[in-house]
């Protein structure tokens, strides 16, 4: 597996490396492993039942705007998988930003399915990601031509495609404000995402897949506790963005007079000609 990680640059400072895997105690890691894991999946347990999807119409016909992005988003994650490649750093696509990059690609080439909604309504919880990111910027490792810019692209873009998609609407649609099952659901599989999957692979490679190993230099929670610290103040950075970034889009989409598509972030947002729609499993053409 050496193709994957074996680029990696261990120089930089808790980037890589047996002094970053050392970091923690052992034994508190996986104490606190254990607990994590097991509030996460009595989290899942708890917000998987409540969870609902709505009936909604579906348009098949959405313009060429959607076909644009999906070939820009599609083309910058390439480049970013061809970076990695060359590089022999493929294990970073393993990241949670690159991941959520995949699963934007996937909403805008996948047809419009009750399936699409429950991916979109959970990666509008996954936004702390390009956040985090911006604000605090890891590109010291990015070194070829248009690597470092690439970064910021990537990252802006993971912005616009769920507001872009909200105009949309129709199978592109948010729960109300006051539901939290869905905030619940995707920060539990969040979570076992991280200390199941990306600690497993971590450990072995030394390789500090978003700071499972070893704390950022910026980060102000240094210290035994930093991954509990994480757990604690993203379980509410997660929601509060996604329900921020959901009522500003939702300003911008039905009252900006600018901005203005449509009165209801969950309908259509242009009846297209000739568009074929689904309600409740019955075809029909506008």
């Amino acid at each position: 597996m050496e193709w994957a990680y074996s680029g990696v640059n261990k120089t930089v400072s808790r980037n890589a490396g047996t002094e970053c895997e050392q970091y923690l105690n052992p034994f508190w890691r996986y104490a606190e492993t254990i607990v994590v894991l097991l509030l996460a999946v009595a989290l899942f347990n708890w917000s998987y039942y409540k969870v609902t999807l709505p009936e909604v119409k579906i348009v098949r016909n959405e313009g060429t705007g959607k076909r644009n992005l999906l070939i820009l988003m599609s083309l910058i994650w390439g480049m970013e998988i061809g970076y990695k490649l060359s590089s022999r750093t493929v294990i970073y696509l393993l990241n949670p930003c690159h991941v959520t990059t995949a699963i934007q690609i996937y909403l805008l080439a996948a047809p419009p399915s009750k399936t699409v909604t429950a991916v979109f309504r959970f990666q509008l919880n996954l936004l702390n990601g390009p956040l985090l990111a911006y604000l605090f910027p890891e590109t010291d490792t990015r070194i070829m031509m248009l690597e470092n810019g690439i970064y910021w692209i990537q990252h802006g873009l993971m912005f616009i495609v769920p507001y872009y998609l909200l105009r949309l609407g129709g199978t592109y649609n948010i729960e109300p404000l006051s539901d939290i099952s869905w905030n619940a659901l995707s920060y539990s599989i969040n979570l076992i995402y991280h200390f199941a999957v990306l600690q497993a692979i971590a450990i072995p490679t030394e390789v500090n897949l978003n700071h499972m190993l070893c704390p950022a230099i910026l980060d102000p929670f240094q210290g035994q506790l930093y991954r509990v610290c994480a757990v604690i103040h993203q379980a509410f950075l997660c929601p509060v963005l996604c329900k921020l970034y959901c009522c500003l889009s939702e300003f911008f989409i039905t009252e900006f007079s600018l901005t203005k598509v449509k009165t209801s972030p969950n309908c259509k947002t242009l009846p297209y000609r000739n568009a074929i729609t689904e309600t409740k499993g019955h075809q029909h053409s506008d």
